[in-house]
């Protein structure tokens, strides 16, 4: 098959989504498959829209011949009127890849109303989704009111590697001082790191020593109101910011921590947080989203209502006192991770299904 996949940027971009694209793109070519990556320019919102209107764009599209055209969701603002002509012209299947549906994360009304009048649109002229969860397909089908060719393919956690030895569990819950968090996400603020940061503070700091891992570069005025809370907070020993990590580097750093910690985002999936269940981390994260698919709360991890601190701060009291609680949630987590799925098992599926759609020609 020839493909193209549109994005916008680099695909090499460290983010949940632009990861998963990654390893469907390295799949798909080992497969045999050519696939051309499609880069639109990352610009605000409301610039994106021009891209509808672009003929450079478009001419280069529908001058290239492919058997099925992806797009990544995260494009239907530069998409959501231009597919029309598309689909006329190239008379070949549009799948969409949904990580996220941007119109129901939280934020105000009358934004979302905006967004969701455009993101309704285009998820209308797609012929088939890739859906990372099953909470992702179920919200664009009530968008949608109806269903059309899907699949849920959900991405794994063993892009890291996993804990070696479950014995290491014991050893590191049992290790003296604080409880070792980590919050794998960058710094942006859908992600609700200063509402993670304020909870913390009021919690003893000899219970609690957090590290941020991601991006501070993407939101740079954000990452400064961040970096003020710190030191206006005083707890500046308390909480590291490393910037991105990955590979071995972020497989180490997850190795030697106890919880991972993310309580107030709206994920898609939550692909950091089964990456941490992979090093037998239980997981504080949202009952909002899709998280709730593999946490189940007093098992592995917890859910956490949007801005509950005071339970968030419960949990890792109750954590840091009952040691062997924190051994059992560990253990837990480790086996949420074994039982998952695991990347080529999720990227032959997405295989299958494109292999399906390309030879019905939609």
């Amino acid at each position: 098959m020839r493909l193209g996949l549109i994005i916008y940027g680099k695909l090499n971009t460290l983010t949940g989504g632009y990861i998963y694209d990654k390893i469907l793109v390295e799949y798909l070519q080992e497969c045999g498959h050519h696939v051309d990556i499609i880069s639109y320019p990352r610009r605000n919102y409301i610039r994106c829209l021009l891209d509808n209107f672009s003929p450079n764009l478009y001419s280069k599209l529908v001058t290239s011949k492919y058997d099925i055209l992806l797009q990544d969701e995260l494009n239907h603002p530069s998409l959501f009127l231009s597919n029309h002509r598309l689909q006329k012209k190239l008379k070949i299947p549009i799948a969409t890849i949904v990580h996220q549906v941007l119109c129901r994360q939280p934020r105000s009304k009358i934004r979302n109303w905006m967004f969701q009048t455009i993101e309704k649109h285009y998820l209308k002229t797609v012929d088939a989704f890739i859906f990372n969860s099953r909470t992702t397909r179920k919200t664009v089908e009530l968008l949608v009111n109806g269903k059309r060719p899907s699949i849920v393919a959900s991405p794994a956690g063993d892009r890291l590697g996993h804990l070696l030895s479950a014995d290491l569990v014991e050893s590191r819950a049992h290790k003296g001082g604080p409880l070792q968090l980590v919050f794998v996400g960058n710094i942006l603020p859908n992600k609700r790191l200063s509402a993670l940061i304020k909870g913390l503070s009021r919690l003893s700091p000899e219970k609690w020593l957090l590290t941020v891992v991601g991006s501070l570069t993407m939101d740079i005025p954000y990452a400064r109101r961040i970096k003020k809370l710190i030191m206006d907070k005083k707890i500046g020993r308390q909480v590291r910011l490393v910037g991105p990590k990955d590979g071995t580097e972020l497989a180490q750093l997850l190795s030697v921590s106890h919880v991972f910690i993310m309580p107030y985002s709206h994920e898609g999936f939550g692909m950091a947080h089964l990456e941490a269940m992979a090093f037998a981390l239980p997981v504080i994260g949202s009952d909002r989203g899709a998280i709730k698919e593999f946490v189940i709360p007093g098992q592995n991890g917890f859910l956490i209502e949007p801005d509950d601190s005071k339970t968030v701060n419960a949990c890792l009291n109750n954590l840091y006192h009952d040691r062997k609680s924190l051994i059992e949630m560990s253990h837990a987590a480790l086996q949420t991770f074994k039982a998952r799925p695991k990347w080529n098992e999720t990227m032959e599926s997405i295989h299958m299904f494109l292999t399906r759609l390309a030879k019905s020609g939609m």
